[in-house]
């Protein structure tokens, strides 16, 4: 497919059916492709991987996981759009590869790999390659569909795994099942039913992931607290932190201080305001802007520097002034963009970011105030009492989550309207960028309770689930959907989708999913999760109020 591209992946994906010319993001076909290959190969490196733990064959097991995880999270919407990034990635990937392949041939063992890629050709040939493995390889529609399925949970769940690792934190069960999932789908062949199996036990080690980010994160900084965030700014030269890495937030704040440059978080990074650690820094000033989509709107009143620790970027518009002033790090980049690498210990230096800032005119103003935030699950089962007398008394009729993702789409605002129409006795749940489409509206207080209650980032999700399951408890119930909380998601990304597979893995049903439902989910594969599970796609805002609210 010369020029050409299939991804399907998010939820903007072209007609609702997939990008073939360029990704709506905007994303090139040739970055695109070779993102496929890369995926081929890690495919391959999990195969031979599997054979040789099957031998007892020791290899470097850390540096293959690693590998992987962070290849995976490059491949997220809107994190790189780098095109020799993504070909470097290859090129390490494939002498992982050849080096396991090696250690195979060493014990006499033969090589189970089955990717149709042949590697004897040159470098600058990586492109007739990476057109020849891409998903639609798989002929049968809905085979494809649960590996599918399988590989963007396995994404979600890399990005978990990268910051938790990070932090110094892993889990070797997490990282067993990633290799051989990987594998399985790659040359074991799984029927339907095992297909969905494996689906669902992605999402037990999402929640096993999350549970372990959750950790790293409340033993390094603390646990979230109830914090009022401010949305103004400082009269100082500011630096915009976007993105979802707390070790990026930690370095950035601790190589600031006292250098007359205040700091900012963007979109998901918002709740990194909430942690106690971060709260001694003087210069941490509060959030600027809003949901990731907005940004080449906001960055080009920011005046400062921007630093990228995760997606999403957004490509900037010819001529936007701010082109200059943005650093990727970690998984991300895009062509122009400075990167920060981090040293063999996983250190950076931000000393070029913040000379630059040095040069720059302090932040122009957007908006005022502040917003109410830090509910993790912590610090909620502190107002567990209050919460319970509040539902037993009627008060409170139901709790409503809706955690996940913002996007572009004007059908977005769906989210908005029905955060809006909602009775006065019911209470938001939320995590993730999706808040951001009610997160300043004045919806009040219900007993001295927000009746928006945000747990934090998209993997914060796990605090929602985390919620929950104590209130399952408290009540005494024997099933989880029992509880007066109902589901309300928006997805647009890879995260998201660990989440759901997440929350399905736990047992919740009926989940109302949206603004549309996947283009990677075939009929059939629909049809099981709406058998099983209850997903329904999201209707007019009075239907779906009366169904989820009402009854």
């Amino acid at each position: 497919m010369d020029g050409q591209m299939f991804c399907f992946q998010c939820q903007e994906t072209a007609m609702g059916k997939g990008c073939i010319l360029k990704g709506v993001c905007g994303k090139d076909a040739r970055t695109a492709n070779m993102m496929d290959l890369l995926i081929c190969t890690l495919k391959g490196i999990s195969v031979c991987a599997m054979q040789l733990s099957q031998e007892n064959v020791s290899y470097d097991r850390t540096r293959l996981v690693r590998l992987i995880t962070e290849s995976f999270f490059s491949t997220i919407t809107n994190a790189n759009f780098d095109y020799e990034s993504i070909k470097k990635r290859v090129n390490e990937a494939k002498k992982i590869r050849d080096e396991l392949k090696m250690l195979l041939k060493t014990h006499n063992l033969p090589c189970k790999e089955c990717i149709e890629v042949n590697w004897d050709v040159a470098e600058n040939e990586y492109d007739t390659l990476a057109g020849q493995v891409g998903v639609l390889k798989e002929e049968d529609e809905d085979v494809r569909s649960l590996k599918e399925l399988t590989v963007y949970g396995l994404k979600g769940l890399s990005a978990y795994a990268e910051h938790a690792a990070r932090l110094g934190y892993t889990d070797s069960t997490v990282d067993d099942f990633v290799v051989k999932a990987l594998s399985d789908i790659t040359v074991e062949n799984l029927n339907s039913d095992e297909l969905v199996s494996l689906v669902l036990q992605t999402g037990r080690n999402g929640v096993s992931v999350m549970a372990l980010l959750d950790k790293a994160n409340t033993e390094t900084y603390g646990n979230p607290e109830i914090t009022e965030v401010n949305l103004g700014v400082g009269t100082n030269p500011g630096i915009l932190i976007s993105g979802h890495d707390l070790k990026d937030m930690e370095m950035l704040l601790k190589q600031t201080e006292g250098t007359g440059v205040d700091v900012y978080t963007h979109s998901e990074m918002l709740p990194a305001n909430y942690y106690p650690k971060f709260k001694k820094y003087k210069h941490f000033i509060g959030n600027y802007g809003n949901a990731w989509w907005k940004q080449r709107e906001e960055f080009s009143k920011f005046n400062g520097p921007i630093l990228f620790t995760t997606n999403c970027i957004v490509p900037p518009a010819a001529g936007a002034n701010y082109k200059e002033r943005v650093f990727t790090t970690n998984a991300t980049g895009f062509p122009g963009f400075k990167t920060i690498q981090a040293d063999e210990n996983g250190k950076k230096d931000f000393s070029e970011i913040i000379a630059l800032a040095k040069t720059c005119q302090p932040p122009e103003e957007i908006e005022s105030g502040t917003i109410i935030g830090g509910f993790a699950h912590h610090q909620v089962m502190q107002l567990a009492d209050k919460i319970i007398e509040a539902v037993k008394s009627g008060a409170i009729r139901k709790f409503v989550v809706m955690g996940g993702c913002d996007g572009r789409q004007s059908g977005r605002s769906y989210y908005t309207d029905f955060a809006k129409a909602l009775p006065q006795d019911t209470v938001i749940l939320t995590a993730g960028c999706a808040k951001y489409r009610y997160n300043k509206l004045p919806l009040g207080n219900i007993n001295g309770i927000p009746r928006v209650l945000d747990a934090g980032q998209c993997n914060d999700s796990y605090s929602l689930a985390v919620i929950a399951l104590e209130l399952q408890k408290a009540f005494g119930l024997d099933d989880i959907n029992k509880l007066p909380i109902v589901f309300n998601i928006a997805w647009y990304e890879q995260k998201a989708v660990i989440v759901l597979l997440a929350l399905l893995s736990l047992g919740v049903k009926n989940i109302h999913l949206g603004p549309t439902l996947p283009a990677f989910l075939s009929p059939n594969v629909v049809d099981v999760l709406v058998k099983n599970f209850g997903i329904a796609p999201n209707g007019e805002v009075e239907e779906d109020i009366e169904k989820l609210i009402m009854v």
